[in-house]
């Protein structure tokens, strides 16, 4: 199942790729389940993020690796694929994007996800999109001229 969510911010393109880190991550990261960045290497290829989720009675770890990354003149992207996901998830990719408009850009999540069943996909849809429509407000200020 794919899910896409576009966030018009201020800043241009480059300023925006300078401000994908491990601090943005952290700030990026919903109220539930906790998240412990274990390894947070970057956004270029080859590079990993390994997250340890709390669901309060026992942890999960969620290893993603870059498969991707390239910055054009109009656009930076990097694309994370999960290689040890959550029991919750069966397959993830990730494209992070970061479009030119000009006097700002864009930020757009486009994810490929399922569950470990099929049945689960389409119940794992709202929480995933409520997870990123979360991070919206917080692209903005950040990003904010």
């Amino acid at each position: 199942m794919k899910i896409v969510i576009d966030t018009p911010v201020e800043k241009g393109y480059l300023e925006v790729k300078e401000g994908f880190t491990e601090v943005l991550f952290k700030k990026l990261a919903p109220p539930f389940p906790p998240v412990n960045v274990l390894r947070f290497d970057g956004c270029k290829k080859g590079h990993q993020v390994v997250l340890e989720l709390n669901f309060l009675l026992f942890k999960q770890k969620w290893v993603s690796l870059i498969t991707d990354d390239q910055t054009t003149d109009q656009e930076f992207y990097f694309v994370d694929e999960g290689i040890e996901l959550p029991f919750f998830l069966g397959k993830w990719r990730h494209k992070h994007r970061i479009i030119s408009t000009g006097t700002g850009s864009v930020i757009r999540d486009e994810i490929d996800f399922s569950g470990p069943f099929s049945w689960m996909t389409p119940l794992l849809f709202p929480a995933l999109w409520l997870q990123f429509v979360y991070r919206k407000p917080i692209y903005r200020r950040i990003f904010k001229k």
